[in-house]
């Protein structure tokens, strides 16, 4: 694995003199595995660079943007970036999600009139939006896992592995332990969890703008001093530090006295390589490069659960200005609010079975008794997250084990609604991946020997989709067939795109479950609600698939209807739609005397 450096200022670009050799471009990291796949990481000013070196290397690119948050500092190259202009080029850009407005249209805020003679419209590459949660996604050949950080906009962190290496991306976090500033005392809470996250990574690109002494005037700007990310950094055994998002202010002169004084500290203490990222540098990443012992191991990350319908919080507070703070900020985000005392909290959680509790510490013991009675209710309890608002910081440390996060005053209100919104997000994303099936390396065999990927429209196809819109009366049939990581459509009745992601794709259940599945209404099933192209174009509301299985018993994809209202699919017309998928297989497979068995029948509504 190959990581360039193009952007490494925090805040705003400061090109001149002063910056020359760790440089002035905000955030832009290039990787590459060594199978090619490209993926930046931020798009700052550095990503004009970027984009100007690789276009000069010729050829279409296809490359991928892990933002991890939309802040100017982190998405003002992208104007600039020249890939995007061309046509021919494919780019899939992920970000976080937030409640409000599309992450298209976030992007395309920036280059509104008022501000940019393109518009986002303009641009000639295909490119695919795609939000993000806490959770895991494949590229190519690379798996990344996300997880929140502490800023104040809903801002992700990016575990990379490829190559037997791993790498992670944390730009913009800030300690949640304001003690833990100084890089002393014990990693606890969630600075345990974000020390989990980096746990025996090969290189960490981390967040370290300020140092302790200034972090007293920066506390909730949601940035790293240096003495905390070394000190995560050790703890989790990582192999390399790289101190990034350089504070404005710093000049080369100043940083090179920084990593000096934190290399003396440290020497000879079996810890990290500690270095300052610069413009232009180059890490090579192999197995085995080093042998680092962590305090804390790298949890595996299961697929997404289900989850709760609608979002809702429930608010025992004892101070009523900050009850009425906390369920303005929530009903902004469209959050139902339950009110009640410390004393009535658990039967109020019972009752409602919210997705989050916010309690509120009295000076007492109060808000712990009432969190361990909400663990203790049987089905609501257990994994529910509890959050503690308190202005003591002695308070939170004493309290650490009990709550899911601790919320220490004082705060802003924009951190507050971040803080919140994070555990909402993690707890209200009604949207799971399907898993891969068992025989995932026979079944791309089979599906590459068909010989049909992206391949133009056939009519022995394309009369199937026709046939099965109209039989059904829907608006979209597909035929689809699944790569590793995408779905393509070789006939599309009724819909523009051609290919999706699989992670974003409902046909990728039935592939797994290897029989029919019919969603009566995407948005009242929680592996498919918050699913994009349900949220968004083309509004998906129904869905039956039927797989599509070949005589060498492999499933290579499905004949799928689509629906943009809620209805129904009783039994004779599931056989309908399997006919037509033994058309669609004996098509693809015409040498083969096929007998596709009747399977089990799912549905969900």
């Amino acid at each position: 694995m190959q990581v360039r450096f193009f952007g490494t200022r925090g805040s705003i670009a400061t090109p001149g003199p002063r910056t020359l050799r760790y440089g002035g471009n905000t955030s832009c990291v290039e990787l590459r595995s060594a199978a090619g796949t490209l993926v930046v990481l931020d798009m700052g000013t550095g990503a004009a660079v970027l984009g100007h070196e690789l276009m000069a290397s010729g050829g279409k690119l296809r490359g991928h943007v892990l933002i991890s948050h939309t802040h100017w500092d982190h998405i003002q190259g992208i104007p600039f970036f020249r890939p995007l202009f061309e046509a021919g080029h494919e780019w899939d850009i992920y970000a976080p999600r937030g409640f409000g407005q599309t992450l298209r249209d976030t992007l395309a805020g920036q280059m509104q009139y008022t501000y940019f003679p393109v518009g986002l419209e303009q641009l000639g590459a295909t490119i695919r939006y795609h939000e993000l949660v806490e959770g895991r996604l494949r590229i190519d050949d690379i798996e990344v896992t996300s997880r929140y950080l502490n800023h104040p906009a809903l801002t992700l962190g990016y575990r990379i592995e490829a190559d037997g290496v791993s790498m992670v991306y944390a730009c913009d976090h800030e300690p949640h332990s304001r003690s833990l500033a100084a890089g002393d005392g014990d990693i606890a809470g969630e600075d345990r969890r974000h020390a989990e996250f980096l746990a025996g990574a090969d290189l960490v690109v981390h967040d370290a703008q300020y140092l302790a002494r200034e972090y007293p005037m920066k506390v909730g700007w949601g940035h790293s001093t240096i003495e905390y990310a070394v000190a995560v950094a050790r703890a989790a055994g990582v192999g390399q530090l790289a101190l990034t998002h350089h504070d404005p202010l710093r000049d080369d002169a100043a940083i090179d006295e920084l990593i000096q004084s934190v290399r003396a500290k440290h020497a000879g203490d079996g810890g990290p390589h500690i270095f300052a990222a610069a413009e232009g540098q180059v890490i090579e990443l192999s197995a085995g490069n080093f042998a680092a012992t962590a305090r804390f191991g790298f949890p595996a990350q299961a697929p997404m659960a289900p989850a709760l319908v609608g979002r809702s919080a429930l608010l025992a507070m004892a101070t009523p200005s900050r009850a009425a703070e906390l369920a303005g900020l929530l009903r902004a985000d469209e959050v139902h609010v339950f009110g009640s005392s410390l004393a009535e909290a658990p039967a109020m959680a019972a009752r409602e079975q919210p997705m989050l509790v916010l309690l509120e510490d009295t000076g007492d013991d109060r808000a712990i008794e009432a969190c361990r009675a909400i663990r203790r209710l049987p089905g609501v309890g257990e994994g529910l997250p509890i959050v503690l608002l308190t202005s003591g910081e002695h308070r939170a440390r004493a309290s650490d084990d009990e709550f899911t996060d601790i919320l220490v005053e004082p705060y802003s209100p924009t951190y507050a609604r971040t803080r919140i919104g994070a555990w909402l997000m993690r707890a209200a994303c009604r949207w799971v991946r399907a898993p891969q099936p068992t025989d995932e390396d026979r079944r791309l065999a089979a599906t590459r020997a068909l010989g049909l990927w992206k391949t133009p429209p056939e009519e022995r196809f394309d009369r199937v989709t026709r046939l099965a819109s109209a039989l059904f009366d829907v608006p979209i049939a597909l035929i689809a067939l699944m790569e590793r990581d995408r779905e393509w459509f070789k006939s599309s009745c009724g819909l523009e795109i051609r290919e999706v992601l699989r992670d974003d794709s409902f046909c990728s259940h039935a592939i797994f479950e290897r029989r029919p599945l019919v969603v009566v209404d995407a948005l009242l099933d929680e592996r498919f609600a918050d699913n994009p192209y349900v949220t968004g174009p083309p509004g998906v509301r129904f869905y039956a698939g039927h797989p599509l299985i070949l005589g060498n018993a492999c499933c290579v994809g499905t004949l799928c209807i689509l629906d943009t209202k809620p209805r129904h699919l009783d039994d004779a017309a599931l056989r309908l739609l399997g006919d037509l998928a033994q058309f669609a297989v004996r098509e693809m497979d015409s040498k083969v005397a096929l007998s596709v068995p009747e399977p089990l029948i799912e549905r969900r509504g």
